[in-house]
């Protein structure tokens, strides 16, 4: 069972990250507080949760969210400062859009970088403890892959319709093929170095 908040006396935000793992587009952060009784039957981790239930819970989300936001970083990005810093830098343009300032920030995982000289805790497995950090993992992914599958139109090939940019057999095929777009991270090995010789 997800629990509600961290402290019962400080306005909380949840924070996550989705799309770290990928070779294509960029890393999507959100941030979502929620009210301190919130409690949805379905929210959990958005790895735990079907692409029907991601939509579902996505509207209950911005729905009934006291504030939430979203913020990314581009490949160029991931590229010049290397992905965590990008993790990073996308989670603090998620916080800067909330329309209430938290007193506290809930972060999945083990590290972050202080922002705003706001108080944090990292959580790891987070998004499978507290509600807000499962609210924010829901928006990062769902707001993603939306975004993937629009530049799978201008992209074809590469399979993002359905890879949203994971290294999967078809975005390999797709790299060897077409090579590399202008949404690839080029610090990332796109392909194996055995491929890459011929």
């Amino acid at each position: 069972m997800l629990k509600p908040y961290f402290q019962l006396e400080k306005i909380e935000a949840g924070c996550d990250e989705a799309g770290r793992g990928c070779l294509a587009g960029p890393v999507v952060a959100a941030a979502v507080i929620l009210p301190k009784d919130y409690h949805h039957e379905e929210l959990n981790d958005s790895k735990q949760l079907t692409e029907k239930q991601r939509v579902s819970i996505k509207q209950d989300i911005i729905r009934d969210a006291i504030a939430w936001g979203v913020g990314a970083a581009s490949p160029g990005e991931i590229d010049d400062i290397n992905i965590l810093n990008a993790s990073y830098l996308a989670m603090h343009r998620a916080i800067e859009q909330l329309k209430l300032r938290p007193e506290l920030l809930l972060i999945d995982g083990n590290r972050f970088k202080p922002f705003n000289e706001i108080p944090h805790e990292c959580i790891i497995k987070g998004d499978g403890k507290y509600f807000s950090i499962a609210a924010a993992s829901v928006l990062a992914k769902t707001y993603r892959d939306d975004l993937m599958r629009q530049l799978a139109i201008e992209f074809p090939g590469y399979g993002w319709e359905t890879n949203v940019g994971y290294p999967t057999a078809a975005h390999r095929e797709g790299l060897k093929e077409h090579g590399s777009t202008p949404h690839h991270r080029m610090s990332f090995q796109l392909l194996p170095i055995q491929l890459e010789l011929f």
